[in-house]
């Protein structure tokens, strides 16, 4: 199977993001391994992402066929974030921890794509995703607050988000504690991203 990224990236920090970056090298490396890949791109940290309002839920909830001109022109971005999120099977999220979870701007991404009927649907048995992704690569960078503590909210979120819509299996890279030990926090990463790739 040919190796489908969508790579989404949420610091603000541009060309400095640590996330970022170790996402870059994770997705190169992936690459390598599988000879070759499509890669697309969004950069979600530009904040060009509506946030949803009642308008917004009343479209997600109204059947296609009984959508309004208005409500359709209303879903125009949620079913552009949605075409390229289902091309994918595989899913890379680059984020940094910005005040114990994840920035505005990817929670604002979330919200567009956690669809009923086109991400998750309702069962007897409680919501099914749908997504026919892989693996999600969650790659977190953070200043001071360890990965995987109590004040840990990005990887826990970020794990239930992918359970909600199907993606079962989720890989965290994290370079957490920057601010204390940059280059041990690296080296920590690196050698999580390398393991990763190996058994990708």
């Amino acid at each position: 199977m040919s190796l489908n990224i969508l790579s989404l990236s949420a610091s603000v920090q541009g060309d400095q993001s640590t996330s970022r970056m170790l996402a870059n090298e994770l997705i190169t490396k992936l690459t390598e391994k599988a000879g070759a890949a499509k890669v697309s791109e969004r950069d979600v940290s530009n904040n060009d992402i509506a946030l949803v309002t009642g308008a917004h839920v009343g479209a997600f909830y109204t059947p296609a066929e009984e959508r309004s001109d208005e409500q359709n022109a209303l879903l125009e971005q949620s079913d552009a974030l949605l075409a390229e999120l289902k091309e994918a099977n595989t899913l890379v999220v680059a984020t940094p921890m910005y005040n114990f979870g994840i920035p505005a701007s990817l929670k604002a991404w979330v919200d567009m794509i956690c669809r009923v009927g086109e991400t998750f649907r309702y069962t007897e048995n409680g919501p099914e995703g749908l997504l026919n992704i892989d693996t999600m690569y969650l790659v977190v960078a953070t200043g001071g607050a360890p990965v995987g503590s109590a004040v840990d909210f990005v990887v826990p979120y970020m794990k239930q988000v992918a359970s909600f819509i199907g993606i079962e299996h989720v890989e965290v890279i994290a370079a957490d504690r920057m601010n204390v030990d940059a280059d041990a926090s690296l080296k920590k990463a690196r050698e999580e991203l390398s393991e990763i790739v190996q058994k990708a």
